[in-house]
């Protein structure tokens, strides 16, 4: 359900980058030329940003590398959300509190797409398989430790009775 709305809308952008490019202009000219320091035209960044967003949007519908697409889409979500609802700039009070709203909105999808880029569908992290893994590794060292203190001990032992039996001749 989360992708629908970047599925649509990234093929919208991609079909009529025109219609939101003026939204986009002040947030992609200094990111392009300051940030990105890429020749980058308005048009084009904003049909790159809606092929992402159509592209990552698809997969993760389809449950295909679900945390990289759903990291794909809250990263085109934050400038979007940037260059489309600044609520800030709005004076008319009831006009602000619309793109208010909508911030607001967008602001809680990249929430959702975060949680979504660090779920692991019920398998341990990375982070915690690397943790099990040391931790496995230090109780098998302990343990190799302890059987070779163990087995040196009963080798001295056994070395020690050896010498005290006689040997049996037959």
């Amino acid at each position: 359900m989360l992708a629908a709305v970047f599925i649509i809308s990234g093929y919208e952008t991609l079909r009529w980058p025109e219609r939101v490019s003026p939204l986009a202009e002040p947030v992609v000219r200094p990111l392009a030329d300051e940030v990105l320091g890429l020749p980058l035209g308005t048009e084009q960044a904003v049909r790159i940003n809606g092929g992402v967003q159509l592209a990552a949007g698809s997969l993760l519908a389809a449950g295909i590398l679900p945390r990289l697409s759903s990291l794909a889409l809250a990263a085109t979500l934050v400038p979007t959300t940037v260059a489309g609802h600044p609520f800030w700039k709005v004076e008319d009070k009831q006009e602000r509190a619309q793109q208010r709203i909508h911030f607001l909105k967008n602001a809680a999808m990249i929430g959702g797409l975060l949680i979504a880029a660090a779920d692991t569908s019920g398998r341990p992290s990375l982070a915690w398989r690397s943790r099990h893994a040391a931790r496995t590794v230090r109780r098998d060292l302990a343990l190799a430790t302890r059987t070779a203190k163990a087995s040196g001990k009963a080798g001295a032992r056994a070395g020690r009775i050896s010498a005290r039996v006689p040997a049996r001749h037959s």
